[in-house]
């Protein structure tokens, strides 16, 4: 329930909620393409960066996630260093959008490092979805089958992947209460997510859409 399906409404993490908030009486199950992950803020967020000589170059946030929410990418790698860089980022900036919602803070300064203003906007909606009920996350969420698809001169790219919600779950922060997706739920949820490099090189989420039981 990690990356929820409930239909990709806050960007890139908003299709992770999705799932969760579903499972929680939430919406539905799609989110049109373009919908969700935002990274702008990121080039002028946060930590201090290098130059814009290069990604490497550049200071990220640290982004801590508690044992009790096992976030799992597999196979997240790539023989070309230029996808490699999305599948990076694409990868903290999942991190960041979870890590926000275990810390009940939407004003996460890790999650504007990796999102555009647009898709910023639409994240912090996505984190307040699960904040605003004092739900956290728990359990396990695998992320796998990782594409990378650069356009644009390599300025722009689209990444897609796969959640399991199987054994993801909400938490009640006051009660205590784990829901689970509702019964006949598919867990297997397909997400594509828009992204932009910035001046430091950074690759920002830009928007998200999400498409339960989309997976091959």
């Amino acid at each position: 329930m990690a990356r929820s399906a409930l239909t990709t409404t806050a960007a890139a993490f908003t299709a992770t909620a999705t799932l969760l908030l579903t499972a929680c009486g939430g919406g539905g199950d799609d989110s049109s393409p373009d919908d969700i992950k935002g990274a702008d803020k990121g080039a002028n967020s946060s930590t201090p960066s290098a130059s814009a000589a290069g990604a490497s170059d550049v200071q990220r946030p640290e982004i801590t996630i508690p044992n009790s929410f096992q976030l799992t990418f597999e196979s997240w790698t790539s023989g070309d260093p230029d996808e490699q860089a999305v599948l990076t980022d694409g990868k903290e900036q999942l991190r960041a959008g979870y890590a926000a919602i275990i810390a009940n803070d939407p004003d996460s300064e890790a999650l504007a490092f990796y999102d555009t203003e647009s898709g910023l906007s639409q994240d912090r909606k996505w984190v307040q979805s699960y904040t605003d009920k004092n739900l956290t996350v728990i359990g396990k969420l695998p992320v796998s089958d990782p594409e990378a698809t650069l356009f644009a001169k390599k300025t722009k790219a689209q990444l897609r992947y796969c959640t399991d919600e199987s054994e993801a779950r909400t938490k009640n922060r006051k009660t205590g209460k784990v829901e689970a997706n509702p019964p006949g739920t598919d867990p297997k949820v397909a997400y594509t997510v828009t992204m932009q490099k910035n001046a430091q090189g950074v690759w920002q989420a830009v928007s998200t859409s999400s498409k339960r039981g989309g997976c091959s």
